[in-house]
């Protein structure tokens, strides 16, 4: 059976193995380092207000400097393999969390959340999907190390969610959110009273005396069951890229970190990335078909590797062409 090494080495054109950044130290620090980096949005978002478009744009440059830096140091300290899988695989989970923003959008629309409490529900989803990826990555790990098959079904989960998404493109498709319908949410509405009214921050508030959910709480678990969704597929594309888990999660943290700040930037502008499916079809489509192919290679079978260099020219390339399609299909569009 594959070992975690070995899935690690056949994930990387060089044989990287997980042993390179198993330190225990490397995620001490990593945690810490993260846990910080949440403080300290929950204070700036202490006190609800309207984000304007400097905050977001000053905020967005420092989470898009913030993986650069790490890159470079992972470089310096372990060569230049892990920074390029580490680098490689941030693009991916961040390209993949633009397209999480088009629901997040309806969310947020459907409940009617106001906008000076906007930033502090992304917050909490961030929260979430970090506990929620951190699982799955662990999981991922787990199969990786005592199921043949593990790059198998990583691969097929990834080619027909890419089919998916272009059907959904050719057939005009658009996400949609029916929050009536979900589940989570009906779940709450059963088990618990939910007050009429946002109380500020607060999750938990008063109904006739009694202590009841906020309309927060509720899409709150909303953005947070959406995570889960979004996990399924964003976990087995960083895998694809490298089968270190301390990396995996590296990209994960970067890209959901800078989540609350650029979903106001790209706010008004996600309406003009029309082909935006089609770019990450295309990418997670490359991503499924290297894994099958890294798990032919582990079988036995002659057939050819993809290394990491190239697949972060396919990714830079996709996401590149679908952006200026997309503003050059939209250009007669107000800005």
């Amino acid at each position: 059976m594959l070992s975690i090494a070995a899935a690690s080495a056949s994930a990387s054109d060089s044989g990287t193995t997980l042993h390179t950044l198993a330190l225990p130290w490397l995620w001490a620090v990593t945690i810490v380092g993260v846990l910080v980096l949440l403080v300290l949005d929950f204070a700036v978002t202490r006190r609800p207000h309207e984000v304007s478009v400097r905050e977001a744009i000053g905020w967005t440059v420092f989470y898009l400097a913030l993986p650069l830096g790490f890159a470079g140091l992972l470089w310096a300290g372990f060569g230049g393999t892990p920074a390029t899988e580490f680098f490689t695989g941030y693009l991916v989970e961040k390209s993949l969390s633009v397209d999480n923003l088009f629901v997040f959008v309806l969310l947020l629309t459907a409940f009617a959340v106001p906008a000076v409490l906007a930033q502090r529900v992304l917050l909490y989803g961030i929260v979430g999907a970090l506990l929620l990826r951190g699982l799955f990555i662990a999981l991922g790990a787990g199969a990786l190390a005592t199921l043949d098959w593990a790059f198998l079904l990583f691969g097929l989960i990834l080619l027909v969610t890419a089919g998916k998404l272009v059907l959904d493109a050719v057939r005009g498709h658009e996400p949609e959110v029916d929050v009536d319908r979900m589940r989570s949410v009906r779940l709450l509405r059963r088990l618990v009273p939910v007050t009429g009214e946002y109380q500020g921050t607060r999750l938990i508030g008063r109904l006739a005396g009694r202590r009841a959910l906020t309309p927060l709480a509720v899409v709150v678990a909303a953005v947070m069951t959406t995570d889960l969704i979004f996990a399924v597929d964003s976990v087995p594309a960083v895998y694809g890229v490298t089968g270190d888990p301390y990396l995996v999660f590296a990209t994960n943290a970067f890209a959901l970190l800078g989540l609350r700040a650029l979903y106001f930037v790209l706010h008004a502008a996600l309406s003009r990335l029309v082909h935006l499916a089609y770019g990450l079809a295309a990418i997670l489509g490359f991503i499924g078909v290297k894994l099958i192919l890294d798990w032919l290679h582990g079988t036995g079978v002659a057939v050819p590797e993809i290394p990491t260099a190239a697949s972060l020219l396919v990714i830079v390339g996709a996401l590149g062409v679908v952006t200026a399609t997309s503003l050059y299909a939209t250009r007669s569009r107000p800005a």
